[in-house]
């Protein structure tokens, strides 16, 4: 009886961008949907960049309308977590059909983005700003 049920194919990664962290799971046989921590990610990401940046592997590889993408993501911003689940889609992308590396890579799509906040150092009041000097 299992064999007579279609079995749905899930692929899962991970993807990081500052301190954000997604864990990605799409789904081949779907309807284009994205839910991102439970929420439409229309309604989860707030502006249209975010949302681009979210769609953009399925916009370029012409799989938007064909797959599911599920996504928990935490830690940092909208802004990280936008990049980190653009990254987690990527790679289930290119793990679901290794053809698609060429086209991924050509718009950055499989580089993790390595900018992150810049420590405090001892003797600044922040990472590059030191204190006001005076004179007297």
């Amino acid at each position: 009886m299992a064999d007579k049920k279609k079995k749905k194919e899930v692929i899962t990664a991970t993807g990081r961008r500052k301190e954000a962290v997604a864990r990605v799971r799409i789904i081949l046989q779907g309807q284009g949907k994205i839910v991102v921590n439970g929420k439409d990610f229309e309604n989860y990401f707030d502006t249209v960049d975010y949302r681009m940046q979210v769609k953009k592997p399925l916009i370029v590889t012409d799989l938007e309308k064909n797959i599911n993408v599920f996504a928990n993501v935490n830690g940092g911003g909208l802004g990280g977590q936008a990049g980190a689940v653009s990254l987690g889609i990527a790679r289930c992308l290119l793990t679901m059909d290794p053809q698609l590396r060429s086209i991924l890579k050509k718009d950055h799509l499989l580089t993790r983005d390595p900018r992150a906040k810049e420590r405090k150092k001892y003797g600044r009041k922040g990472a590059r700003r030191k204190f006001q000097w005076t004179k007297r």
